[in-house]
């Protein structure tokens, strides 16, 4: 088994990590918003492509003003520019964080997932092997994983009335 994940993180570096993202949160709580799932996927998005013709189009404002519809607020469009330009570091910093530490979880969970595994088959040999103590093990393990051949059993016995 290639373990890639051997060094613990110490519960005082986490504790450390949380508490500066609770502060990060709290000092950015006034400003963020929310969108629902629904709102995320319909929203119009400013990718890398449109920067350029929404920062000309605000150029614009400024040096042809007679062109400005009257429903537009100009002030909220250099607020919404502005921050958006603003938040593209932090966000793609907190994206780092978040797909590192993902990553790290992932890889954790799977390299347990593995070990728990590798046990489970090794107590199911000493149980068959009648081990002292291994059969109970197996009992109480396999119950994680449903029986298949229970299963097409119950099947066959249906399909046969």
């Amino acid at each position: 088994m290639d373990n890639k994940h051997f060094q613990s993180i110490p519960q005082e570096v986490l504790d450390q990590a949380i508490a500066k993202m609770n502060e990060a949160n709290a000092i950015l709580k006034p400003y963020i918003l929310s969108l629902t799932p629904d709102e995320r996927k319909n929203i119009l998005k400013l990718g890398d492509k449109s920067v350029p013709f929404v920062e000309k189009a605000f150029g614009y404002t400024q040096t042809d003003p007679e062109f400005i519809p009257s429903f537009l607020n100009v002030k909220d469009f250099e607020i919404d520019l502005t921050d958006f330009k603003k938040l593209v570091g932090p966000v793609s910093l907190a994206r780092q964080l978040l797909y590192a530490l993902d990553d790290t979880m992932m890889i954790a969970g799977s390299e347990s997932y593995y070990a728990g595994l590798y046990y489970y088959k090794n107590v199911q040999q000493a149980a068959a092997m009648n081990i002292p103590g291994a059969k109970a093990i197996y009992e109480d393990l396999k119950k994680r994983f449903p029986s298949f051949t229970r299963k097409a059993d119950e099947d066959t016995a249906d399909a046969s009335k």
